[in-house]
């Protein structure tokens, strides 16, 4: 991987000597298995007589011309680059080379559909990867034209950037599409998908008279999965709140979403061919929660239109204002546009949750990272550059208005289309808009790292008026930056029918480590004060005493899901600081889920109900809070409302937990049927989660996995029985997964499967003895794999729920081998050892 790399001096240097105009790539994916034919013609501008390269992760470069100039391959070419001498002040270079198909979900992913046995290709290449498709100046800032010339078999279809042309016939059994060429991009935004994919089509008109036609494409075998409609409807909302809030119109000629198979993230913002993970096409039930985050995703990606791809960042330090303005529109348009009314709830306990705890992590960095080279960015998409950004964009809305804010976006887009930025140019617009000076405000929020804590001190008169209300701030001495917030302050009560209701709202701004609040002195002290009400700003919350029994004792009467949301949050946070007990937190959960509304909340709570019992609760008791808590979650499942979300949720969170033989029996009767739940469907995706759950515990055999693999012979049905073959308890199917996972031969969404199911274990015994060999192994994983799939290696099978003095030990020894060129495997190794830090302050307090 060190060989791979791109330092931002490099990339400065490099910008400062050409001017990229043009490129036109010709792929041949009529040849073999492995590789395909790519030849790139590149035209750019000089300083005369310099010397540079260009980018081309090529095992085979057949010929380089350099301004009619043949150079000697052997000594130009090495693999990932090619040096380009002695450069005149137009050149023109022409490489032919031969690719690699990845199943990495880097570069050209090649994947062959277990049902039909068709071949299906789409290109990944943020942030480095546009060069393993073809020769290319890979930076975001060297912006260009791209033509695309397509050969492929005739019965594919073949999408790009541009609208997709009438191919013609080139030789036996194979067609040629030549696109038109694109408007001036970055490279890592270009895209290509090719296959036999299906697709449904539609249109709509744009603010200035266009019409866009849409694309909505997928496998064929999937394709009486795919509700084309609701996400044509999703991307109707979205075009009109964005081109009326950006005053910009769609700058693409036509709009596709195409659902691809093995992708390693959420989504992808390719100029008008965005691509999805295929779990988005729902073949099974899906959950409320993950119907809604399919709307923002789909959302999220259709803002990257403008912010991204129209104008772009400079150098990847600004890859956070990318993400953040993407991640806040996604929720402000889901908010105030689409059906999905409650988004900024789900953007608390999601996107916010993820902040923070990024944002507690030894690695905690800036917004505005200093980013000094390709494997800095490669670990930087993390909570940071998408929440915490997110958040301090929303407070940044409230600070200077909604309107504002556009108005200086609107600005931003007209000034800089189709040009690179960094983020001065962004905060000059909104500073002319809305006529605040934002150095204070950058300063404190986007150059600093750290997340602080508020407080309300309250002071009351013997008839519970209120005397003295103040907010306190704090900060932990690695990170003491005090911040401006500008925040409400709610006050609850109980109203006549039990419902906890808000009574008054003060908005103000806090500044300093103690702020008072005047306007609440005299008022009558309410049953529960929730600072940071609404969720304007970007902080940790505790409750003062009488506030925390109320929640405790009235969590579930909370009116809106908004406050009872921060008031989960509060409680969590406490308990992952070791500053509340794990078991109490998992009371309070077990005790108010059932009665909660919003299907993202239930799930995150889920998830964190898992951890506290697997890393919070103090070791002597783990064992039995885990079969309790199982015993709770069936309950739940069998008393929930027939047919309702929660029932599916409580569901699959009991076959997550079950280990004891009642609960294991309940798990086999649902799925033979012997056991019915009213309303509870137990279709192809659930069949998975009961069966895992049963090998995991002893009651299933590789013999009856592939027994179900033969059911339901798909691509999620072989990534589900991977899964459920390394979940089998034994020291030989753990050994097997060990061994398939580093030998190299599973595909990326494969290898992921495996380690998930290699750490479903009931005894961590099990899987103990793996620690050394973790630690032997991943130096050679880093160093010989591609990013995606040696990240999940590192992170995935760090031994983290070996909670243990010895697993720290074995992390500072490994971590204090590593040289200063390993910055980005440093990174990982330590924040995994956190999570153990953490684990073990959390066992402490759980008293």
């Amino acid at each position: 991987m060190p060989g791979m790399n791109l330092t931002r001096e490099e990339a400065r240097t490099r910008a400062e000597l050409i001017t990229v105009h043009s490129y036109d790539v010709e792929l041949d994916l009529t040849g073999s298995d492995t590789v395909f034919s790519s030849r790139t013609t590149v035209r750019f501008s000089a300083a005369p007589g310099a010397s540079s390269f260009i980018d081309a992760v090529m095992p085979t470069v057949r010929s380089v011309n350099l301004n009619g100039t043949e150079l000697d391959t052997a000594q130009v070419a090495d693999g990932v680059r090619i040096a380009l001498p002695s450069l005149a002040a137009e050149n023109t270079v022409v490489i032919d080379a031969d690719a690699l198909y990845m199943n990495t979900g880097e570069g050209l992913h090649r994947f062959v559909d277990p049902v039909d046995q068709e071949v299906y290709l789409y290109s990944q290449f943020e942030v480095p990867d546009s060069r393993r498709m073809f020769a290319v100046f890979e930076q975001p800032d060297l912006k260009a034209s791209f033509t695309f010339t397509v050969t492929a078999p005739e019965h594919w279809d073949v999408i790009s950037n541009s609208a997709t042309p009438t191919p013609v016939p080139a030789h036996a059994g194979a067609k040629t599409w030549s696109f038109a060429p694109t408007e001036r991009i970055s490279s890592y935004i270009t895209a290509l998908i090719a296959g036999p994919y299906q697709c449904v089509r539609s249109e709509l008109t744009s603010s200035d008279g266009r019409i866009i036609p849409l694309g909505v494409f997928a496998r064929a075998s999937l394709m009486e999965h795919l509700d084309a409609e609701n996400i044509f409807t999703l991307t109707r909302q979205g075009f009109e709140f964005f081109e009326e809030q950006f005053g910009t119109p769609y700058p693409f000629t036509k709009y596709d979403q195409l659902f691809v198979p093995e992708f390693n993230a959420g989504a992808m913002e390719n100029a008008g061919a965005v691509t999805f993970l295929e779990s988005y096409v729902f073949r099974s039930r899906p959950t409320d929660a993950m119907v809604e985050r399919r709307a923002i995703t789909i959302l999220h990606e259709l803002a990257h239109m403008w912010f991204g791809d129209l104008v772009t960042m400079r150098w990847w330090n600004d890859l956070w204002l990318n993400e953040s303005f993407a991640e806040f529109m996604a929720a402000l348009a889901a908010a105030q546009n689409t059906q999905f009314t409650s988004s900024w709830t789900t953007f608390n306990i999601m996107e916010k949750n993820w902040a923070y705890r990024q944002d507690q992590l030894p690695s905690t960095h800036p917004i505005k990272a200093e980013i000094n080279d390709l494997e800095d960015v490669l670990v930087n998409f993390d909570g940071i550059t998408y929440a915490k950004g997110a958040s301090v964009l929303r407070q940044l809305v409230a600070f200077v208005g909604q309107e504002q804010f556009m108005a200086g976006v609107r600005r931003y887009f007209d000034k800089h289309a189709w040009k690179n930025t960094e983020l001065p140019d962004l905060i000059r617009e909104l500073e002319a808009a809305s006529g605040r000076d934002l150095g204070p405000w950058s300063e404190a929020w986007l150059e600093t790292a750290g997340v602080n804590t508020l407080r309300a001190a309250i002071k009351t008169d013997d008839a519970g008026t209120i005397t003295s209300f103040v907010i306190n701030q704090s900060a932990i001495a690695a990170y003491p930056t005090i911040r401006p917030h500008r925040l409400a302050v709610g006050f609850y009560d109980v109203n006549e029918a039990g419902a906890l209701v808000r009574v008054h709202r003060e908005e103000l701004d806090v500044a300093g480590t103690s702020t008072e609040v005047p306007a609440l002195v005299g008022r009558q002290r309410p049953a529960l004060v929730l600072v940071n009400d609404d969720d304007l700003a970007y902080a940790k919350i505790r409750l003062d005493e009488l506030s925390l029994g109320t929640a405790t004792k009235h969590l579930k009467d909370f009116e809106e899901s908004l406050p009872r949301t921060l008031v989960w949050g509060a409680t969590w946070d406490a308990v992952r600081d070791a500053e509340a007990p794990a078991r109490a937190y998992i009371d309070l959960v077990l005790g108010n889920i059932g009665h909660e509304s919003d299907s993202s909340v239930v799930m995150v709570l889920l998830r964190q109900l898992n951890t506290a019992l697997d890393f919070y609760v103090d070791r002597s008791v783990a064992a039995e809070a885990s079969s309790s808590a199982a015993d709770a979650l069936w309950e739940l499942a069998r008393s929930a409302a027939a047919g309702s979300d929660s029932q599916l949720q409580f569901t699959k969170a009991f076959a997550q937990r079950a280990g004891s033989p009642a609960q294991l029996d309940a798990i086999e009767a649902l799925l033979s049927g012997d056991l019915v739940l009213q309303g509870l469907s137990v279709d192809t995706d659930l069949r998975w989660d009961l069966l895992t759950s049963l090998a995991a515990g002893s009651r299933a055999s590789v013999e009856t996995i592939e027994q179900e693999l033969a059911r339901d012979n798909t691509a999620n049905g072989s990534l589900a029985a991977h899964t459920a073959r390394a979940a089998v308890p034994t020291a030989a199917a753990k050994a097997a997964a060990w061994e398939g996972i580093l030998g190299g031969e599973l595909s990326n969404l494969e290898q992921r499967a495996a380690i998930t199911g290699f750490n479903r274990v009931h005894d961590l015994e099990l899987i103990s003895g793996y620690v050394p060999a973790y630690f032997e192994a991943a130096r050679t994983v880093w160093e010989t794999k591609s990013h995606e799939i040696a990240q999940q290696v590192i992170v995935g099978l760090y031994p983290a729920v070996q909670t243990s003095q010895a697993t720290l030990d074995a992390t500072d020894e490994f971590v204090s081998s590593l040289g200063e060129d390993s910055r980005a495997l440093r990174r990982l190794v330590i924040e995994a050892r956190d999570g153990v830090v953490r684990a073990l302050a959390a066992q402490g307090a759980d008293v």
